[in-house]
């Protein structure tokens, strides 16, 4: 036994040491850091919990290459995986800061004010904390093909959404791929699984295989220019053709805007048309004044990540850690899509996937809307309860995530229903009534198996 020994805490060394890699960077070993920030953490144990608190000690910590210049314009900031990133903007004359409360807070205006900049004109997202990898090796699209749910296998230029899952079939993470090259893949992910999603796929890379995974999240900015104005801002900053033709959705390609070159992704986080620009991090102010400047006549705004999730929720696009996560597949998700199946290429999570396919799932994903309730707010985790035509009534779920939908004039949120005998097929969930749980009022609401706005899709691709 006692010989055992050494290779059993040598075990246990290696797991505590795996763990601390998928859960924390470097920085978080930090004992300035950890001094100052542990300290706050533990004085907000009995502290009221108010939705969307952010921590305030530490701060400011990662800064995007345009902390200042948001700053400047009045953003107020919260942090993800350490990441200033601007929640809101709040207009001249006004604080940037939260005034919480368990209703509709101050910012709520302000964001809706941007959230209608990006429906109806074109907004600048600043989402430089996205996390960014290159996989690269002349074995780099054999890995991927097996880490990744989606085919791998697509031209240089070609963005894909994909899944990772586990070999129960379920979620990991959900991230884009871009082939740059045919031995060259620039993988991105959400900001909080940096540490995570390295972990997962460097573990997935077998040794005999010519492929190398890097972290370039720092070398590069992200700029989203998204809204049914963003292709005229873009003509005018740059000689690239950004027409449906020319620049279809999904393709990435490196263009000049102004004095730099950075790489355009046409892809949408927000349901309208718009480009993410991957600027090299000594050429983002620049590329960003020059946006400011040609945008002066379009009506450009600044736009926080409160207004993505107002924007993502109105049309049902699903984020990590909410919607997905290791409990959830892709069939319940309802992004099966993404998944290649019919393909005959082996994946992780594969052979679980097939023995669900062709069944209908007894939860299913669908957005959940408030209509008429423009007081309301709703924050997430609220219960949703089912009337069933015989009158008798049962808690169905509880909203993953929730927002004021500033398009649609109501609280939206979204919901994994949960039939427990039986499929939740699309005449179950439409033949029961619903309400939203808020603090002991039940809400009237509806349920919508498509997105409730722009259900075909097709303003991203207009």
């Amino acid at each position: 036994m006692a010989a055992l020994l050494p290779d059993s805490a040598s075990r246990r060394n290696s797991v505590s040491s795996l763990t601390r890699r998928r859960r924390f960077a470097g920085f978080n070993g930090n004992q300035n850091w950890l001094h100052d920030h542990v300290k706050e953490t533990l004085g907000l144990h009995y502290a009221m919990p108010w939705p969307n608190r952010e921590l305030e000690t530490a701060r400011p910590f990662r800064r995007s290459p345009l902390y200042a210049q948001l700053r400047e314009a009045g953003a107020s900031f919260g942090s993800k995986m350490g990441w200033e990133r601007p929640n809101f903007f709040a207009p001249p004359g006004e604080s940037p800061e939260i005034r919480y409360s368990f209703g509709q807070q101050n910012w709520l205006p302000w964001s809706g004010a941007e959230h209608r900049a990006c429906r109806e004109g074109v907004a600048l997202f600043d989402m430089s904390s996205f996390s960014k990898y290159i996989v690269k090796g002349a074995d780099a699209e054999a890995v991927l093909q097996t880490v990744m749910s989606n085919d791998m296998a697509v031209p240089p230029g070609q963005t894909v959404y994909t899944a990772m899952l586990n070999e129960r079939g379920t979620y990991e993470s959900d991230l884009t791929v871009t082939r740059l090259a045919h031995d060259q893949y620039l993988v991105v992910t959400g900001s909080a699984q940096t540490t995570r999603d390295f972990s997962y796929i460097e573990r997935l890379i077998p040794a005999h295989q010519r492929c190398v995974i890097v972290d370039v999240t720092g070398q590069y900015a992200v700029l989203a220019v998204m809204g049914p104005r963003s292709r005229a801002l873009l003509q005018k900053v740059s000689r690239a053709d950004f027409s449906n033709e020319g620049f279809p959705f999904g393709t990435s390609r490196e263009i000049d805007l102004g004095y730099a070159t950075v790489r355009a992704t046409r892809l949408t986080y927000v349901g309208e048309l718009g480009w993410e620009l991957y600027v090299p991090v000594e050429f983002a102010v620049g590329v960003y004044e020059t946006l400011l400047d040609a945008g002066r006549g379009l009506g450009l705004v600044n736009a926080g990540y409160y207004a993505i999730e107002s924007l993502r929720l109105e049309k049902g696009y699903r984020a990590w850690g909410r919607e997905l996560s290791p409990s959830v597949n892709p069939f319940e998700a309802g992004l099966s899509f993404a998944c290649k199946l019919a393909s005959g290429i082996p994946f992780r999570g594969r052979e679980a996937l097939l023995k669900l396919r062709g069944a209908v799932p007894t939860r299913r994903m669908v957005v959940i809307t408030v209509d008429g309730a423009r007081d309301a707010m709703l924050w997430g985790g609220e219960a949703v309860l089912r009337t069933a035509p015989d009158g008798s009534v049962r808690a169905v779920g509880a909203l993953s995530s929730a927002a004021f939908g500033h398009t649609l004039g109501c609280p939206v949120g979204m919901v994994l229903l949960a039939r427990t005998h039986g499929p939740a097929d699309a005449a179950w969930i439409e033949g029961g009534r619903y309400h939203v749980d808020l603090a002991g009022e039940l809400l009237p609401a509806r349920v919508h198996l498509r997105a409730p706005y722009d259900p075909a899709s097709a303003r991203p691709k207009a």
